[in-house]
């Protein structure tokens, strides 16, 4: 009984020593708690800083793209007014009883190669001709070596009619005219998007053929031989008689076993 009372005095006595110590010890711990949570707090504005640099450069790329689709929009429009105003002369010519150029029709095998510029008729009211001449608008534009108003026309033109059969042609037209004009990268996923998207278009195949080209331009030989190897294992006889004369001499060149 008196060892447990001597205990609890012994406590008891030290009780307030300890407490004076950590009393004399607590402005310096404070002080140390502050540096921390002022330095977590310059960490945490830092990183908030970098988020916000980040989220502006990414606004600035944004509006920068954003600005140049209108500009392609703005011209594609032109060049739809400008084919409005053709068939109107030609509406008024013919009702005055003068003849009217005609122009030439597209066969289903292909469209032609016509030098100039294309006098197309505009929105008629009739789906596939308009169709027909918005991307017929494109091909002339490619036919002249004009790559970047061609690409805007024809882009147009799927956006206008995204269930017409010309939609495959045109999207691969795209990545034909990309490729052309030197940018392999941007014809490639425009090639692999147009063939993914619409595996039964009639330009498929010809987009796995143009993609196997734009991969060779990229140094990427390799996948080139992947995509010849898929255009003939998905298409095979299917094939449009040009890529199949066309096929041996590409897989040649790319190494292709």
């Amino acid at each position: 009984m008196r060892l447990l009372v001597t205990t609890a005095l012994a406590i008891t006595l030290a009780a307030p020593a300890a407490a004076q110590q950590q009393q004399q010890l607590r402005p310096v711990d404070r002080i140390y708690r502050l540096e921390q949570q002022v330095a977590a707090g310059q960490a945490v504005a830092a990183i908030q800083a970098n988020r916000i640099t980040n989220l502006e450069n990414q606004l600035t790329e944004v509006l920068r793209a954003n600005g140049e689709i209108s500009q392609r929009l703005a011209a594609a429009e032109a060049q739809l007014n400008d084919v409005r105003s053709e068939q109107d002369r030609r509406n008024r010519a013919q009702e005055a009883g003068t003849p009217a150029p005609v122009r030439p029709t597209i066969p289903v095998s292909g469209p032609p190669a016509i030098s100039g510029a294309p006098s197309l008729p505009p929105a008629s009211g009739n789906f596939e001709a308009d169709g027909e001449a918005a991307y017929d608008v494109g091909y002339q534009l490619w036919q002249q070596k004009k790559y970047d108003q061609a690409v805007t026309a024809l882009r147009a033109m799927a956006s206008a009619f995204p269930n017409h059969r010309r939609v495959s042609w045109a999207n691969n037209l795209v990545g034909r005219a990309l490729l052309d004009s030197g940018q392999p990268r941007a014809a490639a996923e425009a090639l692999l998007a147009n063939y993914r998207g619409n595996p039964k278009g009639e330009r498929a195949p010809d987009s796995l053929f143009y993609l196997g080209q734009s991969l060779v331009a990229l140094k990427q030989t390799s996948q080139a031989c992947k995509a010849y190897a898929e255009l003939e294992e998905v298409y095979g006889d299917n094939m449009r008689g040009e890529l199949k004369t066309l096929l041996p001499g590409a897989k040649s060149r790319a190494g292709c076993r």
